[in-house]
């Protein structure tokens, strides 16, 4: 088997992966979310009421204002919704496996020995310590 058709069945492992499978569900949940939806359509024509405002050569800034804390509050009805916080957890269950798998190419493709590399977010560098000037 050559490399890139290494490449092709890491894909399909992870299409059977638990959080690639975990992701897809949140994903089709909140996107099949009636209420979810409504939410985020309110938001766009907020962020594209204060645009028109804000080009305005005579702006109302108390309508700027009253246009900007509608847009947080539906920002927050949005990212608090049930359906958008599991998808925001899938998704970085998700990001978090395919930042380790990119660290063991990476790594690996810079010499280091592949069962040893891994993905390590408090550390300088992900994946090794070969472009790192010392310790902390």
């Amino acid at each position: 088997m050559d490399i890139i058709e290494m490449a092709r069945q890491l894909g399909k492992e992870i299409q059977k992966d638990e959080r690639y499978l975990a992701f897809q569900q949140a994903k089709k949940e909140s996107d099949s979310n009636q209420e979810l939806q409504g939410l985020i359509a309110d938001f766009n024509l907020k962020r594209i009421a204060i645009s028109r405002e804000g080009a305005k050569a005579d702006r109302d800034e108390d309508k700027m204002q009253e246009l900007n804390e509608e847009l947080r509050n539906t920002y927050d009805q949005v990212m608090n919704h049930p359906a958008m916080l599991d998808f925001n957890l899938a998704k970085e269950d998700m990001d978090l496996m395919l930042q380790r798998i990119s660290a063991i190419i990476n790594a690996s493709a810079d010499g280091e020995d592949p069962d040893l590399a891994d993905y390590n977010p408090s550390a300088c560098g992900a994946g090794g310590c070969s472009s790192c000037s010392g310790c902390h």
